[in-house]
């Protein structure tokens, strides 16, 4: 019975020390006020969908580009690189986050497109290795700020992210999804050490 027990909390208890490690590994380094925030050269906006069931708008989205738009106005960012899933020529992340920022009145050559970010780790590693920024600023909500600083650290990429919109965390199967990509944010960083799905040729921003 005491081996059974053992079997069935050890996942319970690995989850749950993940946790711990990715909050732990981005204290201090994510900001909700501006006034705070250390400038960068360049902001890494991580890609989401723009519409959720039945057509509705993405909240995450919308608070992604409200505050990329706001970082790079109020002189926190000189460049901006949008990272996401360009999987078909009707879904592209990139393209649509670039469209939204130059409407939120970003000029178009201050923006960067990385289309192979598929996953977090993909674009933060891209970011570096392609893009050539290993000192960033990562946009998105402070959940998943704290597991992109996480993997950050892990691929010796200094970074500080700004949390956009609140700071709750997810409820639901967005929960669930978080608690298992932190887990799997270890797994990754620490273990299997993985690496991009695609890299390329290095890409200059800003000159």
């Amino acid at each position: 019975m005491a081996v059974l027990a053992l079997l069935l909390t050890l996942p319970l208890v690995l989850i749950i020390a993940c946790q711990l490690i990715v909050v732990g590994g981005a204290s201090g380094r994510h900001f909700d006020a501006l006034t705070a925030l250390p400038p960068n050269h360049v902001g890494l906006v991580l890609g989401t969908n723009k519409f959720v069931a039945r057509g509705r708008h993405n909240a995450y989205y919308t608070q992604r580009i409200t505050a990329a738009a706001k970082l790079y106005k109020a002189g926190k960012v000189e460049f901006l690189l949008v990272s996401g899933d360009n999987r078909t020529s009707h879904y592209n992340e990139p393209v649509t986050m670039k469209r939204d920022l130059v409407a939120a009145g970003v000029p178009k050559e201050k923006i960067a497109c990385d289309y192979a970010g598929f996953r977090t780790l993909d674009s933060l590693i891209r970011a570096k290795e392609v893009f050539g920024q290993s000192k960033l600023t990562i946009i998105s909500q402070r959940f998943h700020n704290e597991r992109a600083l996480f993997l950050a650290s892990a691929n010796e990429i200094e970074a500080v992210a700004y949390d956009a919109g609140t700071g709750n965390f997810p409820q639901g199967k967005t929960a669930l999804r978080e608690i298992l990509a932190r887990a799997q944010a270890v797994l990754d960083a620490w273990v299997l050490r993985t690496r991009p799905k695609f890299l390329g040729e290095r890409i200059s921003i800003g000159g």
